[in-house]
């Protein structure tokens, strides 16, 4: 009879804490997987056409300009010829207002022949070069598609320090979003019977593909 009041007594004191902890669970459950909602939905579908690159035909658009720069935007790249510097503001300003293009005001390579500036992007890329001494100037952009675009986005490939930042933020929220997932299941567990088998299969799948199957 003791045992049966001490039993009872445990189970009353334990509902309250369980519940406290289940709604905790739940609101930073919710929360994270509300960040986390478009994150998701791109990298999955980004994973998807990162696994299926090669039948996913894209056609590049490449955009070519050859043109010779004005005897004052020469003038400032040849001042500028001796300097481990950006592209001069003049041939910058003349390429978006005569060409519509814009550079941008990062180093640029330079040699005693010529001045050479790489432009990769996420889906494309380009690159601008002019020689020193006639001031024959040559572009060329690459468009590869938004499919290739949303790609590299998944990588953080050419995408600056804003969208690295965010993908490891994201990746935060991902864990937390699985880990209060999981704390979720670990509290309904008593009532579910199915709750471990399907996540150790959600476990044992990939790991014996990985063992197995992947060279």
């Amino acid at each position: 009879m003791e045992r049966t009041e001490i039993r009872s007594t445990e189970t009353r004191e334990a509902g309250p804490s369980r519940a406290k902890w289940l709604r905790r669970l739940l609101t930073w459950h919710w929360i994270s997987s509300a960040l986390a909602l478009f994150g998701m939905l791109l990298f999955a579908i980004t994973g998807f056409t990162l696994n299926h690159a090669g039948q996913i035909a894209a056609e590049p658009q490449v955009t070519t300009l050859a043109q010779t720069v004005p005897a004052p935007v020469l003038k400032a790249l040849q001042v500028s010829r001796s300097k481990e510097a950006a592209l001069p503001r003049e041939l910058r300003v003349w390429m978006q207002r005569q060409q519509g293009i814009h550079l941008p005001a990062g180093p640029a390579e330079w040699s005693e022949y010529e001045v050479y500036l790489a432009m990769p992007r996420p889906g494309g890329d380009a690159w601008i070069s002019v020689e020193l001494d006639t001031g024959a100037l040559l572009y060329e952009s690459t468009d590869r598609g938004w499919i290739a675009y949303l790609n590299d986005l998944h990588k953080g490939r050419h995408t600056g320090a804003a969208w690295r930042l965010f993908i490891d933020v994201f990746a935060l929220v991902c864990v937390v979003f699985s880990l209060t997932g999981l704390a979720v299941l670990w509290l309904h567990a008593r009532e579910r019977t199915g709750v471990w088998p399907v996540t150790g299969l959600g476990i044992l799948v990939p790991l014996l593909l990985a063992i197995l199957m992947v060279h």
